[in-house]
């Protein structure tokens, strides 16, 4: 990468880190760096980048394969592009370049697929009882677990979570920052919140071995990261016996369909989820004609 490029994609890193979630940001300067890696090697300048430079850029991830020899996912390549795509206009937005020469390309949009994992009311009360709820951590756990399963709150949000943010006089959770940096506030089951009450009082503070902010804390206290809390997921889930891939986003997927089924409005759904769109929200209808159709497929004479 040339010291220019360099400099320029530092640049964008610290415009976009105002907007965009952290993971969000690593996510595009690791597409970026290969992107700028890629004109290096063609012997490209940034300034003299074409349309059918990027065009050719994308060709060539296609026909890239994993480690493991397997192709990347279409979401890679649309991640790709977004990110190429964002770079340039911050470039031709900031003076840094006459024209953008990724303005005109586009993608496909991916489908909103239904999410192929979803637990029944049954394997989600096992999952979450089995957390006995008698050392600080199975306290933590359990409260994880009745979080996860009354809000449907993604993962990384659970992570920032402040003891702050539950109101339990209200039974409220307070999500700030969420996805597209905006803030909601969504209701806690009785159970949630009586878990969360338990784990505050005598959890915690057992885990609390230095000052930390957040409300589920490791083991030796901190943050608990992405990658920890969805081991405790499927710790509990193999305790339980539950044979589905279950994960933190398993349980955002199955509160949604259950309060649908249940009768729940889709745009209260969608509020609780923090969806910017509906249409993000409306595949769980889809969840609904789905199993319809697998009803149908068992009792039908003529199936």
């Amino acid at each position: 990468m040339s010291a220019r490029s360099e400099r320029l994609l530092a640049l964008y890193r610290d415009d976009v880190l105002l907007r965009f979630e952290p993971k969000s940001v690593e996510d595009y300067l690791t597409h970026l760096k290969a992107f700028l890696a890629w004109l290096l090697e063609k012997g490209i300048e940034l300034g003299e980048v074409r349309t059918e430079d990027i065009q050719l850029h994308q060709n060539d991830v296609l026909a890239q394969k994993k480690k493991d020899g397997k192709p990347y996912s279409m979401g890679h390549h649309e991640n790709r592009l977004i990110a190429i795509k964002s770079f340039f206009r911050f470039l031709y937005q900031r003076g840094y370049l006459l024209h953008d020469p990724a303005s005109t390309l586009s993608f496909h949009r991916r489908e909103n697929r239904i999410p192929r994992v979803i637990l029944t009311p049954r394997e989600a009360r096992k999952v979450i009882e089995a957390a006995k709820e008698e050392t600080p951590c199975e306290l933590r756990d359990r409260a994880i677990l009745e979080t996860l399963y009354a809000t449907g709150i993604r993962v990384s949000e659970l992570s920032k979570l402040t003891p702050f943010d539950v109101d339990l006089e209200e039974k409220t959770l307070r999500v700030l920052l969420g996805k597209g940096r905006k803030d909601r506030k969504v209701p806690l089951t009785d159970s949630a919140a009586e878990a969360i009450e338990l784990y505050l009082e005598s959890g915690r503070p057992k885990l609390l071995a230095r000052e930390a902010p957040y409300l589920f804390l490791a083991d030796k206290g901190g943050r608990l990261h992405r990658a920890v809390l969805s081991r405790i997921v499927q710790r509990y889930a193999r305790k339980a016996k539950v044979k589905k891939h279950v994960t933190c986003h398993v349980f955002r997927h199955s509160v949604a369909t259950h309060l649908l089924r249940g009768g729940a409005d889709i745009r209260h759904i969608q509020k609780l989820l923090g969806h910017g769109s509906l249409h993000s929200t409306q595949r769980y209808t889809r969840v609904e004609i789905s199993d319809l159709k697998k009803a149908i497929a068992r009792a039908h004479p003529r199936r």
